[in-house]
């Protein structure tokens, strides 16, 4: 059995905090760039051996910024954070995973209200 590969073909800011991602598909698929912090699957933020996650939601600032996108060859993203966080290598099966779009996500998590603002 084969594995879908999907690719991102465009990428867009959907609106303010929001981006966009477009896949060879076609899908279109929408990820608050807050919940893509909240969701780091790099070794600080997640237990490599357990997988539990270490990074609270809550310690994610609420104004937090995409400041760069780099490929990680041709099956990942690398993104860098406006809180210097820059280690989550996003695979783009994950990415898939992530998507926030209302045919993923029909329904949305109550996002916690946290009190950091930076």
């Amino acid at each position: 059995m084969t594995e879908t590969l999907y690719e991102p073909k465009d990428m867009a800011w959907i609106e303010k905090g929001v981006l966009g991602i477009e896949w060879n598909d076609g899908h279109k698929a929408v990820y608050p760039v807050r919940y893509l912090r909240q969701q780091c699957p790099c070794a600080a933020c997640v237990d490599e051996w357990s997988g539990a996650r270490r990074l609270h939601p809550n310690d994610v600032p609420l104004l937090i910024m995409l400041q760069d996108v780099q490929p990680v060859g041709r099956y990942a993203l690398q993104f860098t954070w406006s809180d210097g966080h820059d280690t989550g290598i996003y695979s783009y099966a994950l990415l898939r995973r992530l998507c926030q779009c209302d045919i993923c996500q029909p329904v949305k998590p109550i996002e916690p209200k946290s009190r950091r603002l930076l």
